[in-house]
C-alpha cells in the first residue's frame, strides 16, 4: 500500500469524507419524509443543483420543508467543526477499541467498550436494543437476537469503517474484524453489510478504479445473500448505462417494504453513488445524499471510500474547512478532538498491521 505519507493521506480522507458526507446527510435524514424527489424539490427551490456543497439552509421555513432540528449546524455557511452524530461516534469507538485490545479483540470487548464509553440515548435501533440486552447480563450472540427487530438494520455498517482503513488493501482481513464487531448486534445481512463496508474502504486503498473495489468487496459476503444480489443488481444496470434516477427507481420498487434504515435499500443507494460518482469526491457524496433513505449514514461511508480513493489533499475546500478539524463527540473522553489527530492514530494501527 504505497508510500506512508500517501498512507496518511488517504486515511484522513477517509475520516473526512466520513464526517463531511454525514454533514452533508444530516438534515434530510428522515427517509420516509426526505424522499428523493422532495430532496431535489428542496434542492431547486434553493436553486443548489447540482449539489456542489453542504445542503443551503431553507430559503422559506414555512414552504413544507421540516429539515432535522440539528440543521442550523450543518447547513452551508454555519458550520463551524463536525456536529456529534453516530456515524462518526462508532468510527470513533472502533479506534478506541483497536488501540485497546488490539486485533485480537472478542465481541465480549466491543459490548464492554459500548457501556463503558457511549452513552445509552445516543444509541438508536438494534444497537439500543443490544445495549440494553448488555446492561442485563447477555452475552453474544444472544444481544443481538433478544428482543431485537432491528437486526437487519444499517447500525453495524456504519460501525465498519475503522475496520477498512487499518486494513489497506486487504479486504478480506477487513471484512473479518467487520464482523467480529456486527454479531454483538446483527445477524444476516445486517453483518454482510458491515463486512462489505469494511471490504469497500479497505479495497479503495489498492484499488485502480471504484468499480474495482466494489467488485472485490462483494467477494467477502456470501453469494447468495440478499445483499449480493441488489449490489449485483446496481452494477448491472449501471453497465447498461441506464441513468442514476432510472436505477435507483428500479431498485427502490425491488426493494420496497424493507424500510428506511434496512440494510439492503441503503447499499442499493450507496452502490448506485459510488457508481455514478465515479471517483469524484463531490459527485459521489451528493449523488448519495440525494438517493435519499438514511442520508447521513450512506453520505458518511460514500464519503469514506471516496475520500481513501482520492486522498485528503484532493478533497475540494468547501468540504474540509468548515468542519475545522473538530469533531464533536458523545464518546466519553473524545469530544473535541482533532480529526488530524484521530486520522494519526489510524494510520499508527494500519502500519502495525501492515
Amino acid at each position: 500500500m504505497g508510500t506512508e505519507p500517501e498512507l496518511a493521506d488517504r486515511i484522513l480522507g477517509g475520516w473526512l469524507g466520513r464526517i463531511s458526507g454525514n454533514m452533508l446527510g444530516k438534515p434530510v435524514e428522515q427517509g420516509d419524509l426526505w424522499t428523493r424527489d422532495r430532496i431535489d424539490q428542496y434542492l431547486r427551490q434553493a436553486a443548489a443543483l447540482p449539489l456542489t456543497d453542504y445542503l443551503p439552509e431553507p430559503a422559506d421555513e414555512s414552504a413544507g420543508f421540516e429539515l432535522r432540528p440539528e440543521w442550523r449546524q450543518c447547513v452551508r455557511g454555519r458550520i463551524h467543526g463536525s456536529c456529534r452524530d453516530d456515524d462518526v461516534d462508532y468510527a470513533i469507538l472502533g479506534l478506541d477499541l483497536l488501540e485497546t485490545h488490539g486485533f485480537g479483540f472478542s465481541t465480549e470487548q466491543v459490548g464492554e467498550l459500548w457501556l463503558l464509553r457511549l452513552p445509552y440515548l445516543q444509541t438508536f435501533t438494534a444497537e439500543r436494543a443490544t445495549y440494553r440486552n448488555l446492561a442485563n447480563g447477555l452475552k453474544p450472540p444472544l444481544t443481538a437476537t433478544f428482543d431485537n427487530p432491528y437486526q437487519e438494520w444499517i447500525g453495524a455498517l456504519i460501525r465498519a469503517d475503522i475496520y477498512g482503513w487499518t486494513c489497506p488493501g486487504t479486504p478480506r482481513r477487513a471484512a473479518s474484524l467487520a464482523r467480529r464487531d456486527a454479531v454483538l448486534s446483527h445477524t444476516g445481512n445486517g453483518v454482510y453489510g458491515a463486512m462489505w463496508a469494511a471490504a469497500l474502504i479497505a479495497a479503495a486503498f489498492t484499488a485502480p478504479t471504484v468499480r474495482h473495489a466494489v467488485d472485490q468487496a462483494l467477494a467477502v459476503i456470501p453469494a447468495s445473500s440478499r445483499l449480493a444480489r441488489i449490489v449485483r443488481r446496481v452494477v448491472s444496470l449501471h453497465d447498461t448505462r441506464m441513468t442514476w434516477e432510472d436505477t435507483l427507481t428500479t431498485v427502490a420498487e425491488e426493494t420496497a417494504g424493507l424500510g428506511w434504515i434496512h440494510t439492503i435499500p441503503n447499499a442499493a443507494v450507496l452502490t448506485a453513488g459510488l457508481l455514478y460518482g465515479d471517483g469524484d469526491f463531490t459527485r459521489t457524496i451528493t449523488l448519495t445524499v440525494r438517493g435519499g433513505l438514511d442520508t447521513d449514514s450512506n453520505g458518511a461511508t460514500a464519503g469514506s471510500v471516496a475520500g481513501v480513493l482520492t486522498g485528503a489533499d484532493a478533497i475540494p475546500a468547501q468540504w474540509k474547512e468548515p468542519l475545522e478539524d473538530t469533531v464533536r463527540s458523545a464518546v466519553f473522553g473524545f469530544d473535541g478532538v482533532r480529526i488530524s489527530e484521530l486520522a494519526e492514530r489510524t494510520v499508527q494501527l494500519a502500519e502495525a498491521e501492515i
